[in-house]
C-alpha cells in the first residue's frame, strides 16, 4: 500500500476519535458547562446532524478542487472545529464549533475513498477502502478510552486539545505523501456528481448501506446492559469484552476489504449473511457469557465486514462522478447509526424490552441480506 494511505489513516484515526470520545466525558462536560446530562447529549445528535448535512455540502463545493487540497483543507476544518471546542466558554460555542467539526467528516471519508481507489492497482481498491477506515477502528480501541482517560483525569477540554494535535500530523501527511498525480485527475463537476446519485442502483447501494449499519447499530448500541442484564456480566468486565469487538472490527475490516477486491457482491452478501447469522446467536445464546464473548467478537468482525464492499457498491455504482455518492454514503452510515439505536430504543421502551433487541437487530440485517441479494440478481456483478 503506497504510504499516503496510511496519512488518509491519521486522518480517519483523528476523525473517529473526536465523534465518539465525547460519550466518555459527556458527564464532565454536562457539569463544567452548566447544562443536564440530555442537553449535553444533544452535542452528539448536533454532529450526526452535521455529518448528514455537511457531507454532500462541502462534497460539492470541494468537487472542483484537486482532491489532495480539499483533504489538506478539510483537515483544517477538523483541526480549527476542535481548537475552538478545547476553548468554549459555554455551550453554545461548544455546539457550533463540534457541527463545524462535523462537516469535515463525511466529506473527508468521501473524497478519501476516491484517492485511496485511485493510488492502488483494480484488484487493491476495496483493500484500500479498508486500511483508511482502519484508522476509524483505531480510534474506537485507542483513541476514544484514552481521550476519556485523559479528559477524566485533566478536564474534558485536555480531551480536545490532544484531538487537536491529530490534524497538523494528518495535513502533515496529506502535504508531503499524497502524490501530485492524484490532483490531475479530471475536476468532477456539479451536475454530474448530481447526475450520478440519481441513478436507481447508487440510491439502493445507500439505502443499502442504511440498513445495513442500522442492523448493527441496534445490537451494539445496548450490548452493555446486554452484557449486564442478560449475561450477568460484573461491568468491570464490559471495556474487555468491547476490546474483543474492536479486534473483530478491524479483522473485519481489513478481510471485506481483501475479499472485495476479488468478488464485490459475493462479498456483500456473505457479508451480510454471516450478520444475520450472529443477530441469530445472539437470539438464543446471549444468556451463555462464554457464546455472548465470542458473539461480541464475531458482531464487530462481520458488522464491519460490510464497509468496505458497501463503500465499493456505491463508487462502482457512481461511475466516473463517484465524489458525491462516495460522501453520502459516509452519511448513510451515519444514518444507519442513528436509525439502529433508534430502534433499538423503541423495542426496549415500547416492546418487549431489551432481551428482544437482539431479534430487532436480526430483522435489519435480514432485510438488508435481502436487499443485497435483489440488488446482485438484478445487476449480478461477480468480480470487481
Amino acid at each position: 500500500m503506497p504510504l499516503a494511505i496510511y496519512a488518509l489513516m491519521i486522518g480517519a484515526f483523528g476523525i473517529g476519535t473526536t465523534e465518539f470520545v465525547i460519550m466518555g466525558i459527556l458527564p464532565q462536560i454536562a457539569k463544567d458547562l452548566g447544562v443536564n446530562l440530555s442537553t449535553a447529549g444533544l452535542l452528539i445528535s448536533g454532529y450526526a446532524l452535521g455529518v448528514a448535512i455537511g457531507a454532500p455540502f462541502l462534497s460539492l463545493l470541494s468537487s472542483r478542487f484537486p482532491k489532495k487540497s480539499a483533504l489538506v483543507a478539510l483537515m483544517a476544518i477538523f483541526t480549527i472545529g476542535n481548537l475552538v471546542c478545547a476553548i468554549a466558554p459555554d455551550y453554545w460555542t461548544l455546539m457550533i464549533a463540534r457541527v463545524i467539526t462535523s462537516f469535515a467528516h463525511g466529506t473527508f471519508f468521501g473524497i478519501g475513498s476516491v484517492v485511496a481507489t485511485s493510488l492502488v492497482k483494480p484488484n487493491q481498491k476495496a483493500l484500500a477502502i479498508a486500511l483508511m477506515f482502519t484508522g476509524l477502528t483505531i480510534a474506537n480501541i485507542l483513541g476514544v478510552p484514552f481521550g476519556t482517560w485523559l479528559g477524566q483525569l485533566y478536564g474534558w477540554r485536555m480531551t480536545f486539545w490532544a484531538v487537536t494535535a491529530v490534524g497538523p500530523i494528518a495535513m502533515l501527511g496529506l502535504l508531503y505523501l499524497v502524490p501530485k498525480d492524484s490532483e490531475k485527475n479530471i475536476v468532477p463537476n456539479i451536475s454530474a456528481e448530481l447526475s450520478a446519485v440519481r441513478r436507481p442502483e447508487v440510491i439502493l447501494g445507500l439505502l443499502l448501506t442504511v440498513i445495513g449499519f442500522g442492523g448493527v447499530f441496534a445490537l451494539f448500541t445496548y450490548i452493555a446492559p446486554i452484557l449486564t442484564d442478560i449475561s450477568h456480566f460484573d461491568e468491570k468486565a464490559i471495556s474487555p469484552i468491547l476490546l474483543l469487538f474492536g479486534l473483530g472490527l478491524i479483522l473485519g475490516n481489513i478481510v471485506g476489504g481483501k475479499f472485495a477486491d476479488k468478488k464485490l457482491m459475493p462479498t456483500l452478501v456473505g457479508s451480510l449473511l454471516a450478520l444475520t447469522l450472529v443477530m441469530v446467536g445472539f437470539v438464543f445464546f446471549s444468556a451463555s457469557q462464554v457464546s455472548v464473548v465470542v458473539l461480541v467478537f464475531l458482531l464487530g468482525f462481520t458488522g464491519f465486514a460490510t464497509v468496505p464492499p458497501l463503500q465499493m457498491k456505491v463508487l462502482e455504482s457512481a461511475g466516473d462522478a463517484p465524489t458525491l455518492a462516495s460522501a453520502l454514503n459516509i452519511a448513510a452510515f451515519n444514518l444507519g447509526n442513528a436509525l439502529g439505536a433508534w430502534s433499538g430504543g423503541v423495542i426496549i421502551d415500547n416492546g418487549p424490552g431489551l432481551s428482544a433487541v437482539p431479534w430487532g437487530g436480526f430483522a435489519i440485517s435480514a432485510a438488508a441480506l435481502l436487499l443485497s441479494i435483489n440488488m446482485w440478481r438484478k445487476h449480478p456483478v461477480v468480480a470487481t
